[in-house]
C-alpha cells in the first residue's frame, strides 16, 4: 500500500511539474501550432490570436528553456529565426489532442 502512495505522490508531481509549463496562458497554443512544422516569430504570432509580441517572446524562451521547442537561426541572408518542437515538445502533441477531445465532450456547453 505504501509503494501505491509512493508512486502516486511521484505522479502527482508530474503532474503539477507539467501544469507549471502548460499551465501557462498560451503555451498550449504555442506547442499546437508549432505541431504542424516549424515556424516564424510571426507565422507564431499569427496563428496564436491576441498573444502581444512581448507574451510570445517570453513563451517561446521559456518552451526553449524547458526542452520543448528549439530556436534555430540561419544566417540567410537574409537572417531568420524559427521556431521546431524537439522530440520533448513532439510528445506533447497527442496529449493536447486528447486534452482537446474531453475538453470538447466535457466543458463545451460551459463555454457558451
Amino acid at each position: 500500500m505504501a509503494e501505491v502512495d509512493e508512486e502516486r505522490q511521484v505522479c502527482d508531481v508530474a503532474v503539477t511539474l507539467a501544469f507549471s509549463v502548460l499551465g501557462k496562458r498560451w503555451n498550449g497554443m504555442i506547442v499546437s501550432s508549432l505541431g504542424g512544422g516549424p515556424s516564424t516569430f510571426v507565422a507564431l504570432r499569427r496563428a496564436v490570436a491576441g498573444i502581444s509580441d512581448t507574451v510570445l517572446s517570453d513563451r517561446l524562451a521559456e518552451l526553449a528553456e524547458t526542452g520543448l521547442v528549439a530556436r534555430t537561426v540561419d544566417a540567410g541572408p537574409p537572417i531568420t529565426v524559427s521556431y521546431a518542437l524537439t522530440a520533448s515538445g513532439e510528445g506533447l502533441l497527442p496529449i493536447l489532442d486528447q486534452l482537446g477531445q474531453w475538453a470538447s465532450a466535457n466543458l463545451a456547453e460551459r463555454a457558451h
